[in-house]
Parts: structure tokens; sequence; C-alpha cells
């Protein structure tokens, strides 16, 4: 098939229903081309709700055009953009909107941003679509996004009381040995706090295992907490680390193989609810490689084109096909208020597949990564589950390392919804 043709029924010995995995001819709309794939999984497109696209402002960084064609790679088809730089008004969310226009060759949604003194222009900006809103309990890295305080958060919460929206407090860290995990067991707990007594809150880029306790507690109290961590966590362990090496730097920082297996656990029993990227790229000469230090270095790691870096642990674990849709299309989904049209094969739902072989192994090479910049932990690592082609509602947009010619991404506003809690 043509790269951005209509496909109407993909075929496939191994597709995944619900919680089944089954052969099945998945339909698209009437029409006489099947798109037949032999024993590739077919899936639910990758909703990854956390990606760092950087437009406008930084596009040396990234952008929408190299961001959405990675995600297309990596069977992404919906991606939700951080709002840095900065999207904490009304008139900021229209720029970005207007930047993202025919850039997007997957769909896009976009969180909002919560700083000091920016209460009244949260409600507009629900009203115009977005799908909620993240704020940093520390210094979040950049000037132009401050953090908040205590009477900050509670300002922003009234606010967004009865809304249906979200709020995704960040506490951001540097680099291990400054940044213990009771900091961001601190953070969590003031978050749950806040959970209890107003809004529902998503915890992002969960590192340490240590608060798990302390998340559940407040779950059963009553707080509608959900809570994200990331495929870097999951797949890198600090005591691997070389001295210098300034691309393995994120924030929070990559913590210990015991913690590490404690979050694997803690995904299987559903104390985690999702995994995503957090895809955070910056130009090369951020990370300060030539002098590596850590101190100094930007604090972000490239990811979104990679859904093998979770297969390639999970499956290790006895992680299921199953739990792949449940972790990175059904639950990331769900959080954006996304589920009445992401993430599941059912009819209504917008035609996102992505066809992909789960027992190939592939090694990730400069060439083939399609971010803007390359430079990325990752590089030369052997993975399993290679992505064949991905569907954007009906439309082939990516298929053996070639992208169709224009980009076919919508964006996503999110429709307000009335806080039932």
């Amino acid at each position: 098939m043509e790269l951005g043709s209509t496909v109407s029924a993909v075929r496939s010995t191994r597709v995944l229903d619900g919680d089944k995995v089954r052969p099945a001819v998945v339909v698209i709309k009437d029409g006489k081309i099947v798109l037949d794939v032999g024993d590739s999984v077919v899936m639910p497109g990758i909703v990854d709700c956390h990606v760092h696209v950087n437009e406008p402002g930084r596009t040396s960084w990234e952008g929408f055009w190299s961001a959405t064609r990675a995600a297309a790679a990596g069977g992404v088809t919906t991606i939700v953009d951080m709002p840095i730089p900065p999207t904490t008004t009304l008139g900021n969310f229209h720029e970005k909107l207007r930047q993202a226009t025919g850039k997007c060759f997957v769909d896009v949604a976009f969180w909002g941003g919560v700083v000091p003194g920016n209460q009244l222009h949260l409600r507009p900006m629900i009203q115009a679509g977005v799908a909620g809103f993240k704020c940093f309990l520390i210094h979040s890295g950049v000037d132009e996004f401050p953090h908040v305080n205590d009477s900050d958060l509670h300002t922003a919460m009234k606010q967004l009381q009865g809304t249906g929206s979200v709020l995704l407090p960040c506490q951001y860290s540097t680099f291990l040995r400054s940044r213990p995990d009771v900091m961001e067991t601190e953070a969590i707990r003031v978050v749950t706090e806040l959970c209890l007594q107003y809004v529902r809150c998503h915890i992002v880029h969960l590192s340490s295992a240590k608060p798990l306790k302390l998340i559940e507690e407040a779950r059963q109290a009553g707080a509608p907490l959900t809570v994200e961590t990331t495929h870097h966590y999951l797949s890198l362990c600090a005591e691997d680390i070389p001295a210098g090496a300034t691309q393995f730097k994120c924030c929070p920082p990559i913590r210990g193989s015991v913690n590490q297996e404690q979050l694997w656990s803690a995904l299987k029993a559903g104390q985690i609810d999702m995994v995503v990227s957090d895809h955070s790229p910056c130009t090369t000469d951020l990370k300060k490689l030539d002098s590596g230090d850590f101190t100094q270095a930007w604090g972000g790691i490239s990811s979104l084109q990679f859904l093998s870096l979770f297969w390639s642990s999970a499956s290790k674990r006895g992680f299921q096909l199953p739990d792949v849709v449940r972790l990175l299309s059904q639950k990331t989904a769900q959080l954006c208020c996304l589920d009445s049209r992401k993430g599941c094969l059912a009819p209504s739902y917008d035609a996102d597949l992505v066809v992909w072989d789960p027992e190939r192994e592939f090694e990730i090479q400069e060439e083939n990564i399609h971010h803007k910049n390359k430079l990325t932990p990752y590089l030369g690592l052997k993975l399993q589950g290679a992505v064949r082609a991905t569907i954007l509602r009906g439309r082939l947009v990516y298929e053996d390392g070639s992208f169709c010619a224009e980009p076919l991404g919508k964006h996503l506003l999110i429709p307000q919804k009335t806080n039932q809690a």
C-alpha cells in the first residue's frame, strides 16, 4: 500500500481485542482494501500523554514536525504536549495551536500550565480544550515557567474544582545524590492532601518506589489520584551509568536496580497506572558531554520513538500483550479524557492502530532515530519489538521507515466535563 492510503481493514493472526489476543480482521469502514499483516500484532495506537515538543520557542530542541514523525515511527498515534515553553494563558494556547497547524503526523492534545498568578486563565483554557494542567513544586529548570507555592496551589485548585480537569504536580530534581527519594516523597505528600480536598491529581514521572505506600493510602481514603512512571526508570539503572555520561541525566534522576524492580512490581500490581516517555530532548551542547558535569547538563531523555523499550523489559517479567495496551494506550487516554475515542479497538473509536513484531530484535542506530536531536542513552542498545506500520484514523502514516508525504494529524481539543467526584 502507498503511504497516505486509506485502509479499510487490517487482518492479523494476533489482534489485541480487549484482554485477549486472537485472529481477527479489524474493519475500519466499507471498502475493498485489506492490509494483511500475517502474524504481526495489531493493537490500538499508543497514547503518550507526556511529551515535550518545545514549540514555539525551542525548535532547535524539537518541534511538532520531528516529534510527531518520531511518534508515528514508534507506533504512537496520539501525543499530549507539555506546557513548556509556557502554555499558561489563553493567548499562549492559541499561539501553540497556530504553530502546530500543518506539522503533525499524529494527533496532538495539549496540557496547560499553572504558574503564580494565572488562576483566572485556567477556566478559559479548559473551555478552549486543554487536557488539564501541569505545575512545578520547585524550580522547573526554565525561568519562564516559575514554580508554585502552597498558596498558589490552593488558589489554582479552587478554580479547577468542578471542571473535571486534572492537575499534574511535578517535583523537578537534578541528580541522584542531591535529590534523594525523600524529596519526591514529601512532594507527593503535599499533592495527596490537596487531591483529597480539591481536584483530581496525577503524579508525573514517578522515579522512586518509596512514595507508593503514601499514594495507596491516599487512594484508599478516596483521593482521585493516578500515577505514571517512564521508560527510562524502568529500563536504566544508576549502577550502570558511566562517570560523566550526562546523556543519562533526567529529572527526577535514574535510581538503583532494587528501586527499579520495585517499580516493576508496583506496575504489575496496579499501583502505577501507566507508562509514558517523558520525551524531553535538547541540543547536544546542553548535555555538557565535554565536561561530563551532571549539575550543569540539561535533564531530559529522548525516547518517544521506542515502544520497544517497554516491551523488551516487560516481556522478561511476565507482562503480556494486553498489558501493553492497558499501560501505554488505555490508561493514558483515560487520563486525558480521550478514552471515548482513543486506546481501544471498538466501534466508534478512531481507527488508530500500530502493527508490530514483538519477537523481532533491532539495534537503535542514529540514522534510524527521527527525533531532531539524536543523542540518547539508548544508542547501540538492542531491543525486542519492532514497529512495522502505524495507521492514524484509517490512514497509513508510517511503514518500514517511510512516512506519508503530508502530515495527517489533528489537534485534539478536550470537551469540558463536569467533575462527578
